[in-house]
């Protein structure tokens, strides 16, 4: 019986990690790169997990700290090989890869920090920034660590809208003030 889907051979696996990892503007671990490559239910992790090595082996991928980042012969070789990929997975795939490089690069712009304190307490440090540099900085005392671990989680989800209200608040204030 014929297998469906995209990837029917190794092969596949490397003309899609390549695809991937040529335009992810951030290194990717094994999991980030299999997620973003499973378009395709024929693909499995272990796929990946076989993959990558080969490909580091290979030259066409690079190797640091467990992340893994495109050479450029891999670029070279992947432009030549990508019209093979199919054109719903290279959809798939491109979002998914969007939606990666989104993600990493807000969270290099939101950022916090739990830090004890001597009364048992613990100090939740928020920062946002964007491209020019800080736009925020924010400290919260937190009574319990669950607590703390909440705010910063929350603080990451909503960090735009948090900055958002302050702003607004604000500039309502003064409007009254002048008023």
């Amino acid at each position: 019986m014929q297998r469906l889907g995209f990837i029917h051979d190794m092969m596949d696996v490397k003309v899609l990690i390549l695809y991937v990892t040529a335009r992810a503007d951030y290194p990717m671990s094994c999991q980030e790169i299999y997620e973003v490559c499973y378009q395709d239910e024929c693909l499995s992790y272990f796929d990946v997990c076989t993959a990558l090595p080969e490909m580091v082996e290979s030259g066409h991928l690079s190797e640091t700290e467990e992340r893994y980042t495109i050479t450029e012969k891999g670029r070279q070789d992947g432009t030549l090989t990508e019209d093979s990929i199919a054109f719903t997975v290279k959809q798939r795939a491109e979002n998914a890869i969007m939606r990666f490089n989104r993600q990493l690069r807000r969270s290099s712009f939101v950022k916090t920090r739990i830090l004890p304190r001597e009364d048992d307490s613990f100090t939740v440090m928020m920062t946002l920034d964007d491209e020019t540099g800080n736009l925020m900085n924010l400290e919260l005392m937190a009574p319990s660590r669950r607590q703390a671990l909440r705010l910063a989680s929350l603080f990451e989800q909503k960090a735009e809208k948090v900055y958002n209200l302050v702003i607004e608040q604000l500039l309502e204030e003064s409007k009254e003030i002048e008023a």
